[in-house]
């Protein structure tokens, strides 16, 4: 009799006060889970987006040309994007804004094997040089190999449609533009053909964000957006100060990724993290919008608050 009236009593507890429902956040990643999303994975799996009052749903794309424009119509409520496409879709008119950062610098190589005649940039005259995404990639590596007196017409360009590294070690071509330091350098490594990687910022690139947050124009006010940020931040710390537990959240989010790929790629992406995912450098986003100007990537380097923010 005694545990049926407390168990009354406790009924009636939870009656007079429910939880709070959680606030819901629906975050579109760019691509499929990798440990470029290891603050996000890391921050659900650990609770730390619950902590935050927010329910969120992290969104593999079917086409990852979708996240940013999902966002721009109202669909979602964040995107993960990237600096260089953020410049050229708002000056095409999309109302994007960059909320935060989740790699803090460039992934983007010049790639080429190891055991190849390409020793220096300058070696790719009348050489073949692979491209999955046209445009940016090829800005990229025209100011690359203006640094070594050579242009694009010096080189031939094959598009590869992804096959980065494959089209490197088939012979295809003699080098890859937009292959990853973290992902295709770590799958040479493990077919046992290490790359050699030519670095856009050590070769006249400005350094960028790769990865990014981009939000509504209208809806950076949105107070969901800070306590957002804030818990990916409380997650940044945890991977620098847990990494083999912040490894093991991440696995355990989805058994697939436990592989030698993801396990090489984890490694090399932390360093790269962002340690103040909101924080926003100003100036070097405006020293890259001009950059993207005078590759005639976009008309005009707009004012830095037309396409970034810090949320504060």
């Amino acid at each position: 009799m005694r545990f049926v009236f407390f168990s009354f009593v406790l009924a009636s507890l939870l009656t007079a006060n429910p939880a709070v429902a959680a606030d819901k956040l629906t975050v579109i990643l760019d691509w499929f889970v990798n440990p470029d999303h290891a603050p996000l994975i890391v921050a659900h799996e650990r609770g730390f987006f619950a902590d935050a009052g927010l329910d969120v749903d992290l969104i593999a794309p079917a086409d990852p040309n979708d996240p940013p424009k999902l966002v721009a119509a109202g669909q979602a409520d964040l995107a993960v994007s990237y600096q260089p496409q953020l410049h050229m879709q708002v000056a095409e008119g999309l109302p994007l804004r960059r909320v935060g950062t989740l790699v803090a610098t460039p992934l983007n190589t010049l790639l080429v094997a190891g055991d190849g005649p390409v020793r220096e940039i300058a070696d790719l005259k009348g050489r073949t040089v692979g491209f999955s995404v046209g445009g940016f990639e090829q800005a990229v590596l025209g100011a690359m190999l203006e640094t070594a007196g050579l242009r694009l017409g010096d080189v031939e360009l094959v598009n590869v449609n992804f096959s980065l590294s494959p089209s490197i070690l088939s012979g295809q071509v003699d080098a890859v533009i937009g292959a990853y330091r973290n992902f295709e350098l770590n799958q040479m490594d493990l077919v046992g053909r290490p790359g050699r990687a030519f670095y856009p910022e050590e070769h006249g690139v400005p350094l960028y964000d790769e990865l990014i947050l981009v939000a509504h124009a209208e809806h950076i006010g949105d107070p969901r957006l800070r306590r957002f940020l804030g818990a990916v931040e409380r997650a940044m710390v945890f991977i620098l100060n847990h990494p083999n537990e912040a490894w093991a959240a991440f696995v355990d989010s989805d058994p697939t990724l436990d592989d030698d790929l993801n396990r090489h790629a984890w490694v090399d992406t932390l360093p790269r993290l962002a340690l103040r995912p909101a924080a926003l450098d100003r100036a070097r986003y405006a020293r890259f919008a001009a950059f993207m100007a005078e590759r005639g990537m976009i008309p005009a380097a707009l004012p830095v608050d037309a396409y970034a923010v810090e949320i504060e």
